[in-house]
């Protein structure tokens, strides 16, 4: 039967006094605090990485989700059908509201904050692209759409409606691409990855709980370095 990897816990030196269901998770309420324990999907060498980064700001005083590590000394521990699953800490409160403005100044305070500390010896694997090649690609995509439809001919109601506007949304992306290349985006790129800046990769609203006056950033996993 699939344990949602309670059976995981036993790997733990915890003394757990009750779990509940979440959303894709299982909490878990033990003496030593609460935990999240998730089914783990990425690779244990990025995971390492990862750990790495977060005991740093945890270090720093930030209030992130770091993992615990098993008996073993493992960030990973595999269930009886040998399915991976990682243990983290985790925190009382509720998410981000955007519609709040006090939320979202303390969301940017947080994440400012967390900024000063966010740093790695480089890893090339884990750079992220830069936007220039980014916006190149997008808009050569779009003019290989454009002479595929041309060349074919246009049939149906999206290829004509393609036909009709695309050169506007080219226009821009061109634009876009050219004042990208005029600002100091390259020189700030470069900066960003000598020092081994990390950004968080996916900072929203559902990855920042509120704790009264404090926050707590969570889901680290698309992690970069990046500006």
């Amino acid at each position: 039967m699939y344990d949602y990897g309670l059976s995981t816990l036993e790997q733990y030196s915890l003394t757990v006094l009750s779990t509940a269901r979440t959303r894709g998770a299982l909490l878990c309420r033990c003496e030593e605090g609460l935990f999240i324990l998730k089914e783990f999907k990425g690779t244990e060498k990025k995971l390492g990485k990862q750990q790495e980064l977060l005991e740093g700001l945890s270090d720093a005083g930030c209030r992130v989700d770091r993992y615990l590590p098993n008996k073993e000394g493992n960030l990973v521990s595999r269930d009886r059908d040998n399915i991976p699953y990682t243990l983290q800490f985790w925190y009382e409160g509720r998410e981000c509201d955007t519609r709040s403005e006090e939320d979202i100044l303390r969301s940017v305070r947080t994440l400012a904050q967390m900024h000063k500390y966010m740093k790695l010896p480089l890893v090339q694997d884990y750079m992220e692209p830069s936007l220039e090649d980014i916006y190149q690609r997008h808009n050569q995509e779009l003019k290989k759409i454009r002479s595929f439809i041309r060349k074919k001919g246009a049939v149906c109601s999206f290829e004509k409606l393609y036909l009709a506007t695309v050169e506007s949304f080219l226009t821009a992306g061109e634009r876009a691409l050219m004042e990208l290349r005029e600002s100091d985006y390259a020189g700030l790129r470069k900066e960003a990855i000598e020092q081994g800046k990390v950004c968080h990769g996916e900072y929203n609203q559902h990855n920042v709980l509120i704790l009264g006056k404090n926050a707590a950033v969570t889901n680290f996993s698309h992690w970069n370095f990046d500006v």
